[in-house]
């Protein structure tokens, strides 16, 4: 920024922090920056000579637009994610890029969408942080040269089509139902040597099978039923039968 004779920037009363605003002149030859923090009070600008560019080295979060992204085992998901990152050496975001914010920016989608290439859906619904910390290595080495310091990246929502949501609740719904129809054929089958013990046990002893069946009438009698089935067993219809 150029003004007039004697171009002045005044900054607030309030004395800030040196890391998070700093000032940086440019000298007109563009071979030579000074770099230079500011803190309060006047300062001046020699015009036509002098420019400075004010830097903020606070941390800076953004959103990563949706990215219609393929995954490796032929899937379009969308998928929108969040970056922090500040300002680590404000003389290379000057010097060596034109713009640092919107730089970053783009390569933060175009990472997101190169990650998320080489991962399957599973992959993607279930590693989150390790794509995440993939992302964020990624991004801290490619903005190494422009000054920057990638903090943290976070995944926020991974979008499916409408037809592979239906698709995958089918087969979640179809999964449960063969697990179930399994515990309940291993429930019959458990049952069944129960039963197959049981009765050797009885045929050991036929007056427990009289003692079974006045229990069988104990509980039916509990339950106010009007008509009661005995069942007699064939031993003692066999001396009306001789007759």
């Amino acid at each position: 920024m150029r003004g007039p004779l004697f171009s002045a920037w005044v900054a607030c009363c309030e004395e800030e922090p040196k890391d998070q605003v700093g000032i940086y002149c440019e000298t007109t030859p563009s071979t030579h920056i000074s770099e230079r923090y500011f803190y309060y009070g006047l300062f001046f600008i020699l015009p036509c000579t002098d420019s400075f560019i004010n830097v903020d080295m606070r941390t800076i979060t953004f959103d990563i637009p949706p990215q219609e992204v393929l995954t490796k085992d032929s899937v379009t998901v969308s998928v929108d994610g969040v970056v922090y990152y500040r300002v680590q050496n404000a003389t290379l975001a000057v010097a060596n890029i034109t713009n640092a914010d919107a730089a970053t920016r783009l390569l933060a989608q175009t990472t997101l969408r190169n990650v998320l290439g080489t991962k399957n859906l599973a992959e993607i619904l279930s590693d989150r942080e390790e794509i995440a910390h993939s992302m964020q290595s990624t991004l801290d080495d490619a903005t190494d040269d422009w000054g920057i310091k990638v903090e943290r990246v976070e995944i926020k929502d991974v979008k499916l089509p409408l037809q592979l949501q239906r698709a995958m609740a089918a087969e979640a719904e179809a999964t449960r139902e063969a697990r179930a129809k399994v515990i309940a054929a291993e429930g019959e089958m458990n049952a069944s040597r129960a039963l197959k013990e049981a009765s050797l046990v009885i045929a050991e002893s036929p007056s427990a099978l009289q003692l079974r069946y006045l229990q069988t009438l104990n509980t039916i009698a509990a339950e106010k039923n009007s008509t009661i089935i005995f069942p007699l067993p064939l031993e003692m219809m066999q001396g009306f039968i001789k007759h």
